[in-house]
């Protein structure tokens, strides 16, 4: 990236895997869309841990029963006996014998126990803990305060307009839409490109090394070298048209 003001848009997800964190090392301003549709069974409450048996997935309980449409930041988290200690317990079994167990689990189980709050600011809170252990300094923005409204890349560009970037750096995710309608960006002067990401091997419990788990399965085993080995799954990003010569079989953690 060069020294204009780059925008990173990603919906607050719970415990996110390493690319989110690359994307928001790299870039000027992260902005939390908390103000779009809620969708059940999504990355927005649930990621996956590893386990001596493999991935295995952790979702938070949240209040949707007869409920059609809620915006993110609108979702309640359901406290009840079993959340979120067994959350906290599946971190234990899997992860107590890593190196940097001690050193992180107390303030991640003391931020996932604290009571009444929502779905997104649980996510957002967790997001910036793990953020400021590995030392990225970007600018944290929610959407909702940013007075900006309208849908898909048109949200995107006037985002980008409101916090003044002329770059937006988007996920492979998104290519189903902005391979319609990335002329928007060209027509109001913002560059758009894709990130591009391959998830580096780094040191886990259980073998085989298996990718896309939550960070904090980077975090407990790696410690001080996590945001190092982050930064090493890192390649230059595609245009839009890159992107869409390889956009087959991108992994949806991806997104």
């Amino acid at each position: 990236m060069n020294d204009e003001i780059t925008c990173v848009v990603m919906q607050p997800t719970y415990l996110p895997w390493l690319g989110y964190f690359d994307l928001m090392d790299q870039c000027s301003v992260f902005v939390f869309l908390d103000n779009v549709l809620f969708s059940k069974q999504s990355w927005q409450q649930r990621n996956r841990v590893k386990t001596s048996r493999g991935l295995e997935w952790l979702t938070v309980p949240v209040r949707n029963k007869g409920i059609p449409k809620q915006y993110i930041s609108e979702v309640e988290v359901i406290r009840s006996p079993a959340f979120p200690k067994d959350h906290i317990r599946s971190i234990e079994l899997n992860y107590a014998r890593t190196r940097h167990f001690a050193t992180f689990f107390p303030d991640f189980r003391d931020l996932l126990s604290a009571p009444e709050k929502s779905l997104c600011r649980l996510n957002i809170e967790l997001v910036t803990w793990v953020a400021k252990i590995l030392g990225i300094k970007t600018t944290l923005v929610l959407a909702s305060e940013l007075g900006v409204t309208g849908e898909r890349s048109h949200l995107l560009v006037d985002l980008c307009k409101r916090v003044c970037a002329r770059t937006y750096l988007s996920t492979f995710g998104s290519l189903a839409y902005l391979s319609q309608e990335y002329g928007i960006f060209d027509e109001h002067g913002v560059k758009l490109l894709i990130h591009h990401y391959e998830h580096p091997e780094y040191r886990q419990l259980f073998k085989p090394f298996i990718p896309y788990a939550s960070v904090i399965d980077l975090l407990f085993n790696e410690g001080e070298r996590s945001l190092e080995i982050i930064r090493s799954g890192r390649k230059n990003s595609f245009s839009i048209e890159e992107a869409l010569s390889r956009s087959g079989n991108v992994p949806s953690q991806c997104e």
